[in-house]
């Protein structure tokens, strides 16, 4: 694998090669076997790959947050060295090369932005979209891999390839989790022991809400994922809500919920100071 740090070597490298849209996955580093999942979809349905890192400063709205995400560059580039081909390549930009100038763009995505992260992270997915359309723009990509966990980022993605980008597919790939349940996520190594030793209750409480849509009313989900959440030692939870998968609709009563669609109960916690999320998808048949 070839590893770049701006425009200039992306481009010379296109220039010699007769492959010039890579199957892509953008990441903030930190990797580990969620990402590589996602690499290694990319390996085996595109001829070349292209991963990015960059810990994208416009998506935190709590500078402190920023300043805490995990930079793991070198244990990144070796554990990509063993997926990524001879001519595939990481991107591993400055700020300066990613915003030569402060983007000051403002996306529409209607009310796909108006709940849940929309709520609590306010600005958070402008920040994705410019990142995200920025690098597309560097990158030009054919298709563009992006895990499940993060459902709402995905919906969006997928909103402005569909206004934006009509050429590059949006890919989905699986939640990868641990033993028990833990959806994978950077942000994981960052939890106390006591926490994460009680973190696979965030999973199989999400399993059981969605046990109990066919004959509970939402609020009392919710009403019992709080319950369920908060009764453990250092976790708060933020948010629990069941949407439709592509509006990202929430559900206010079971009368409402067709069987023809998917829904998916999504929640945000904090174990201590670290903020988790995760999903799981609902069906009605």
């Amino acid at each position: 694998m070839k590893v770049f740090t701006t425009v200039k070597e992306i481009r010379k490298h296109y220039k010699n090669c007769v492959l010039r849209s890579p199957g892509f996955v953008p990441t903030m580093g930190a990797l580990h076997e969620g990402h590589i999942s996602l690499v290694e979809a990319a390996v085996g349905s595109c001829r070349m790959v292209a991963v990015s890192i960059f810990v994208n400063p416009t998506q935190f709205n709590d500078p402190e947050d920023l300043k805490k995400y995990p930079r793991t560059i070198e244990a990144d580039l070796d554990m990509l060295s063993l997926v990524l081909r001879e001519n595939d390549f990481v991107f591993t930009p400055s700020v300066e090369e990613v915003y030569p100038e402060p983007d000051t763009r403002v996306f529409d995505f209607g009310q796909l932005d108006k709940v849940m992260e929309g709520v609590h992270r306010p600005g958070h997915f402008n920040g994705v979209a410019q990142v995200v359309s920025r690098l597309f723009d560097i990158i030009r990509p054919s298709a563009a891999f992006f895990g499940q966990k993060d459902f709402q980022q995905l919906t969006i993605i997928r909103e402005m390839a569909r206004l934006s980008y009509p050429k590059i597919e949006i890919i989905s790939c699986p939640i990868v989790r641990e033993k028990d349940g833990l959806a994978m996520s950077s942000r994981n190594r960052l939890l106390l022991p006591e926490h994460r030793e009680r973190a696979g209750e965030i999973f199989k409480t999400l399993l059981a809400a969605a046990a109990m849509v066919f004959d509970t009313e939402p609020d009392d989900i919710r009403e019992f994922v709080a319950d369920r959440i908060n009764m453990s030692p250092g976790f708060n939870l933020e948010y629990f809500e069941i949407v439709e998968d592509i509006t990202l609709t929430p559900a206010k009563s079971r009368s409402e919920m067709s069987s023809d669609k998917t829904y998916y109960g999504c929640i945000a916690l904090f174990a201590g100071e670290v903020r988790l999320i995760d999903n799981t998808d609902i069906r009605l048949r």
